[in-house]
């Protein structure tokens, strides 16, 4: 069995596509929380309010970062998708984290992204186009078998 961290944008159904093209696959499936307001005010629904907007976005990128962390430190294999709309500045910290651990990584991107980030696709074993090259990676991964 593998265990597959999905980091990276949140605006896109790309995660659900990989999931279902790997429904056959031996394989477990994490992501961070991706209801963006959740994910942006854990820290002070939990924690306690801020007047300060920097405090309050700092207690809940803490709080993101123990859940991140732990995923990313017990995934096999981390997807991280950058997409068209936004800079996904945690989705290249993530990157760098599980490069860093030695773990496997595969980034989603699109072209126009190759030259912004080519440090992050030197440290990765493959940069996939889309979610179904990466449902065909894993399933070599796990059975050697190649797309039909």
């Amino acid at each position: 069995m593998l265990n597959v961290y999905l980091s990276g944008e949140i605006h896109t159904d790309w995660r659900d596509q990989i999931e279902q093209g790997a429904r056959d696959l031996d394989v477990t499936f994490t992501a961070p929380v991706t209801d963006h307001a959740a994910s942006d005010d854990c820290g002070v629904a939990i924690l306690g309010q801020e007047p300060d907007k920097f405090w309050h976005d700092h207690k809940g990128a803490k709080l993101n970062a123990i859940r991140t962390r732990q995923m990313i430190e017990e995934a096999d294999i981390v997807v991280v998708r950058f997409g068209d709309k936004y800079k996904q500045w945690n989705a290249a910290f993530d990157a760098g984290y599980a490069a860093a651990l030695g773990t496997s990584l595969i980034i989603l991107q699109p072209a126009e992204h190759d030259h912004a980030l080519k440090e992050v696709d030197a440290a990765a074993q493959a940069v996939a186009r889309t979610p179904q090259q990466v449902v065909d990676m894993l399933r070599y991964v796990l059975n050697g078998t190649l797309p039909a």
